[in-house]
């Protein structure tokens, strides 16, 4: 993988930026921002393809988590890496202090993080993309039986 396939991250609350991180300038921030904006708010996940590059983003007690990605790279990785900076931002904030935290407020503390959790996903994406998909299998799994189970 190379170094651009994980190109730009944010947490929102709303339409509000809390953290936000990219090593490369370029109008997807822009894009990223108009998407946020046009989020349907039934949707818990979402990806919108524009330029060889997806979208992609995950909605989670009341914050949404974004990547930019390389369209190459493939959604298990892009999903599995806003599930890592949901636990990573839940387990951080989950105590209130993104409930009012202003724009980009957040972006010295939770950046850095953005960034180490991007260069992890794109150095192990066979590992990461494995295990996505046996989470994406198990979660299949419990489906299933939660059907079963109502059927009974």
């Amino acid at each position: 993988m190379g170094q651009q396939s994980l190109i730009y991250s944010f947490v929102a609350r709303g339409t509000v930026v809390l953290a936000e991180h990219s090593d490369f300038a370029g109008n997807f921030t822009d894009v990223a921002m108009q998407c946020l904006q046009k989020l349907p708010a039934s949707n818990t996940k979402f990806t919108y393809k524009a330029d060889g590059h997806t979208f992609n983003f995950l909605a989670h007690g009341g914050f949404t988590y974004c990547v930019v990605a390389v369209d190459s790279l493939g959604l298990h990785i892009t999903m599995a890496f806003l599930e890592r900076i949901k636990d990573d931002f839940t387990k951080s904030y989950g105590g209130g202090k993104a409930a009012i935290a202003t724009e980009k407020s957040l972006n010295k503390e939770f950046g850095p993080k953005l960034k180490e959790h991007m260069q992890y996903c794109v150095e192990h994406s066979e590992e990461v993309s494995k295990l996505a998909k046996v989470k994406a299998q198990v979660s299949e799994v419990q489906e299933v039986m939660k059907e079963n189970i109502d059927q009974v």
